[in-house]
């Protein structure tokens, strides 16, 4: 071992001396503020996907609004406009719009 990893690696008494516990703490605060929320986020987005339905008005990644008429296994087909409809993935679903006069 090298003699620098030895003067690292020793404890002076205290926890908080000890390099390997303070890296332990520095990735226990970035899992609380980083990590968790955006798997949350993740998580959510996951269930609207698999839960849209037909009639359902979306939002698309490149910024198209539409309205659901059509759902598969992982594609949706959704109207643009009168008589216009495209066949998309579910993943470029952004959001789903609520209407203002529906309530949740």
């Amino acid at each position: 071992m090298f003699p620098a990893w030895s003067v690292l690696l020793q404890s002076t008494g205290t926890p908080f001396g000890n390099p390997l516990f303070l890296m332990l703490i520095i990735f226990g605060i970035f899992y609380f503020i980083v990590i968790r929320p955006a798997r949350k986020s993740q998580q959510d987005t996951e269930t609207m996907r698999d839960t849209v339905k037909n009639g359902d008005r979306v939002l698309t990644n490149g910024g198209i609004y539409g309205t659901v008429v059509g759902v598969s296994e992982d594609s949706i087909q959704l109207r643009i406009a009168d008589s216009v409809k495209v066949q998309l993935a579910k993943s470029a679903i952004a959001q789903r719009i609520d209407e203002p006069g529906k309530s949740a």
